[in-house]
């Protein structure tokens, strides 16, 4: 699978739940955060700036899911990231 233009295929991370007096967060309690993160799987010929197996933060709201090969992704537009996290 190879994305093309200005669309980047992410694998989202979920994150693992934390424990705040006493209290798990999950995913689904942290309704104020906007952003999701995910690894990039596969960037097109018109994106700049992002390489695959960058990890990303993109907001929660954007782009669409795509089943291949029995796992799902997610499809967004480069201009859907808002920072890529350094190594």
């Amino acid at each position: 699978m190879k994305a093309v233009n200005n669309y980047i295929v992410v694998d989202k991370i979920k994150t693992t739940g934390k424990q705040v007096s006493g209290l798990l967060i999950t995913e689904d309690t942290d309704v104020d955060n906007r952003y999701d993160k995910g690894k990039v799987l596969s960037v097109g010929n018109l994106t700049e700036g992002v390489n695959e197996g960058d990890i990303v933060f993109f907001d929660k709201h954007a782009g669409h899911g795509i089943r291949y090969e029995d796992n799902m992704h997610i499809i967004i537009r480069s201009s859907d990231i808002v920072l890529i996290e350094w190594n």
